[in-house]
């Protein structure tokens, strides 16, 4: 069996404590109450939607960025319990995936594959390492550079994280059959294919 998940684009880390001035968290106590009280604010700064998909208008419901956004942060939350219960965050998973299908490599290509500041890479691949699902080794012949690579225990957990999400789409795909869930993740792979190109081009573009 292919011990691989497919990866996607994932948010920053996230978790991170910051400190400010006593004085401050008066006012920002206030902006955050006034902020969290308009009306379709989900308190981060974007129109929260409908909460449930039956409520929303009919208008939008032929509209498939609407149906995407809607959908994907229904995938998201069910993933990202299946992850917790485990001491996981997404990024971990991705990265664990990324080593899964390209092997052992330098911290430096996996972050940057990833597309990840190479501190937040650092801070990823030492929880892995605390866990027990990676390690850092020195290959033979290249001595001088530290490859990441996961140990058995790791192999292990990707195996397990792969039923887990497998659980997720059958909790989300319920309404299709096998043949339906077969032609959406062909035709989302294509869009994803796009857009990951469209991006790498803007990149490329900035850089001249």
């Amino acid at each position: 069996m292919k011990r691989s998940v497919a990866t996607e684009k994932a948010p920053g880390l996230s978790g991170r404590t910051s400190f400010a001035p006593a004085c401050t968290h008066a006012a920002r106590a206030r902006e955050e109450s006034s902020r969290l009280a308009r009306p379709g604010d989900n308190g981060q700064g974007e129109a929260a939607g409908p909460r449930h998909p039956d409520t929303a208008p009919a208008g939008v419901l032929n509209l498939n960025a609407y149906l995407m956004y809607t959908m994907g942060k229904a995938a998201r939350r069910r993933l990202s319990e299946k992850l917790t219960a485990r001491g996981l965050r997404l990024w971990h998973l991705t990265a664990m995936a990324m080593m899964a299908d390209l092997g052992p490599q330098p911290k430096g290509t996996l972050a940057s594959r990833l597309d990840m500041h190479a501190s937040d890479l650092g801070r990823i691949v030492n929880d892995l390492i605390k866990a027990g699902h990676a390690e850092c080794v020195r290959r033979p012949g290249d001595r001088r550079h530290v490859h990441v690579q996961l140990t058995p225990e790791g192999w292990s957990a990707l195996d397990s994280l792969n039923a887990d999400v497998a659980s997720a789409d059958d909790d989300l795909l319920a309404p299709l059959s096998e043949a339906e869930r077969d032609q959406l993740g062909s035709l989302l792979r294509r869009v994803y294919t796009h857009m990951a190109s469209a991006a790498s081009s803007v990149v490329q573009e900035a850089r001249v």
